[in-house]
């Protein structure tokens, strides 16, 4: 009997759920700070008068760098400690926070916005690892990750909400004051409630991997995101080269190295390699069926920008449903059956969204986005949890850094792949219905975006102009259309996959060190840790 309970992991307390509180801080803010800039570029596009490419670059910055940088800050954190990680991070938001408000030029507002996503890569991985050491008992850090993903699904909603509200009574860099008190609170609450957990053996970091990390991914998503917006040409192809051969050095030098950054030992585990090919893919998903979700809204029944962000909230909601509840449900379902019932839900409502055929069907599209949502949740909870949980204590920063850039790929995947299928669908259907009376000049901006045939429309006489939007709506539905029906394919495949790879996997239980293991002793990946309050 003693004997179990000194195996038995340690049950959290009062203080790690108030501190799981405090890492839910960080979490809201950074997937604020992905979309709260959307609504404010009116405005700040008026004050600025930036060019183009600076307006795209003070959009797309932030999240570049995060997704970019967040391998090198796992790391960086399992070397000097998380929680100091986090803390400083915290600063650095904060700070860049203020001067993002007060940004007098487009260039100051790029610079600050690029700090924003220095900061924000160091407090996502923070926050997950931190999770992973207050809580050890599998079914509690399974719940505790599950309101992280709440959190996180919470932060997308509230952005363009919270954003609207403030430009309604406050000039656009108000949008960015929110994350001041918040991060004040964190630095206050931070030392007092969260533990310190860094690997005592690990050595310096390696620039030369920070650097080919950095590179790598960037140069992929940026190039995904250029093939998604200008087709497949000769720079998006250069770009995703170029990035394919970094990461190609990347994983080379990780090999060679005694203490590298990302140790690749951690892919031979089935259960995780799964759980993060899976993750990723409902990433593809979502990102994919959301695209088109908001140019509905939007461009086919006519909603405003806010209208829209309201009408999307019970998408949110069905990930924070599903992130919560998932994990419950372990008790009762095998975790394997869990994860195909919840990719069962996802097939169900991208078949529902197949099911749009016109401008009058907004119900169905906010239902299926709502049962997409749900069918998210449980995946994006316990496919992390997979993740973090797997990896040894010491490495759980890196792990971390690797879930969430595994879901930042995701998102710049489903957007140029799926993007690209629903759109040529666009382009066909619509080459064949366009209104006679078109100047070639007018058919190819309409056939390129439906934002493009909205606002053409709106120039050319009235029965003209009718005549296209219509026919605009109705390709841009069809590619909806094969968009979703592609989607639940491979929603179905994943069901299939999560019943196979991870039939025998349960939520990962912590790890036991013997006695004086602390001093000497290394585990399967790396020496141990070193942990403090």
């Amino acid at each position: 009997m003693n004997a179990e309970s000194a195996d038995a992991p340690r049950k959290a307390g009062r203080r790690e759920w108030l501190g799981l509180a405090v890492l839910a801080l960080p979490t809201l803010l950074v997937a604020m700070d992905m979309t709260v800039l959307h609504l404010a570029v009116p405005a700040l596009t008026d004050e600025l008068r930036p060019s183009t490419t600076q307006l795209l670059w003070a959009v797309d910055v932030y999240g570049f760098l995060v997704a970019g940088l967040l391998i090198t800050m796992g790391s960086i954190g399992d070397r000097i400690g998380r929680r100091k990680l986090l803390l400083i991070g915290a600063a650095a938001f904060g700070v860049a926070s203020v001067l993002a408000s007060m940004a007098g030029s487009a260039e100051t507002l790029i610079a600050a916005r690029a700090l924003l996503g220095v900061a924000g890569a160091t407090l996502m991985p923070s926050t997950l690892s931190l999770i992973r050491t207050l809580f050890q008992d599998p079914a509690q850090r399974a719940a505790a990750i599950g309101v992280w993903a709440m959190c996180f699904a919470l932060g997308s909603m509230a952005g363009p909400l919270i954003g609207g509200a403030l430009l309604e009574y406050f000039w656009w860099g108000s949008v960015f004051l929110v994350a001041v008190p918040v991060m004040v609170l964190l630095l206050v609450a931070g030392p007092l409630l969260l533990p310190e957990h860094r690997d005592a053996k690990a050595g310096r970091v390696d620039l030369l991997s920070a650097a080919l990390s950095l590179t790598a991914t960037l140069a992929v998503i940026y190039g995904l995101k250029d093939a998604a917006e200008s087709g497949i040409g000769w720079q998006p192809a250069a770009f995703l080269a170029g990035g394919l051969v970094m990461g190609c050095l990347f994983v080379y030098r990780q090999r060679i190295l005694a203490d590298p950054m990302l140790d690749l030992r951690l892919f031979g585990n089935r259960t995780l390699s799964s759980a993060l090919v899976m993750l990723t893919l409902v990433t593809v998903l979502m990102a994919g069926s959301q695209l088109f979700i908001m140019q509905y809204l939007q461009l086919v029944h006519g909603l405003s920008p806010l209208q829209a962000g309201l009408w999307s909230i019970p998408t949110n909601v069905g990930v924070m449903i599903g992130s919560i509840f998932g994990p419950m449900l372990l008790k009762a379902v095998k975790l394997s059956r869990l994860l195909a019932m919840a990719m069962g839900i996802l097939t169900l409502g991208l078949l529902l969204l197949a099911l749009v055929d016109g401008a009058s069907d907004l119900g169905l599209v906010v239902t299926a986005s709502a049962v997409i949502g749900l069918g998210l949740g449980p995946m994006v909870a316990l496919g992390t949890d997979l993740i973090v949980g797997a990896a040894p204590a010491d490495r759980a920063g890196a792990a971390s850094a690797v879930s969430e850039t595994g879901t930042e790929l995701g998102a710049a995947l489903g957007i140029a792949l799926l993007g690209s299928v629903g759109f040529a669908v666009y382009r066909s259907a619509l080459d064949g219905t366009l209104p006679a009376g078109l100047t070639p000049e007018q058919a190819a901006t309409a056939e390129e975006t439906l934002g493009g045939a909205v606002a053409l429309a709106g120039e050319l006489p009235a029965g003209l102009g009718t005549q296209l939007l219509e026919a605009a709506r109705a390709a841009f539905v069809d590619g909806i259309q094969t968009t979703a029906l592609t989607g639940a394919v491979i929603a179905a495949l994943l069901a299939v996959v999560s019943l196979v790879m991870l039939r025998d996997a349960t939520p990962p239980a912590p790890e036991h060190e013997p006695a004086g293991h602390e001093a000497a002793g290394t585990d399967a990946v790396g020496p141990v840790s070193e942990v403090s309050h």
